[in-house]
């Protein structure tokens, strides 16, 4: 399971992007953001990178532990509908 790391903004966006992309080019299809602290706008439109390029390649990636901040941002940037079908909820159950 690939994690960006503590901080995902314009600063880091770039560095999380590509190493992202590899581990989705190895295989990975979780992207666990438990350790996510920091983010900004960027880490919204990395997240939608990484979504358009997995699903070129047609792989479905999850997102997972999603911090309040980063779903926060993701609904003012109203790109909820594009970023949901991927969000995994821990406090949801599983089929």
């Amino acid at each position: 399971m690939f994690q960006p790391g503590a901080s995902l903004t314009f600063d880091n966006a770039k560095t999380a992007l590509d190493a992202g992309l590899q581990a989705i080019a190895g295989g990975q299809t979780d992207i666990d953001f438990s350790s996510l602290v920091t983010v900004d706008s960027a880490a919204v439109a990395t997240m939608l990178a990484w979504q358009r390029i997995a699903a070129s390649k047609a792989v479905s990636l999850s997102f997972r532990n999603i911090p309040d901040n980063l779903l926060s941002l993701i609904s003012l940037y109203d790109v909820t509908a594009l970023i949901a079908p991927n969000i995994v909820r821990a406090d949801l159950p599983h089929h």
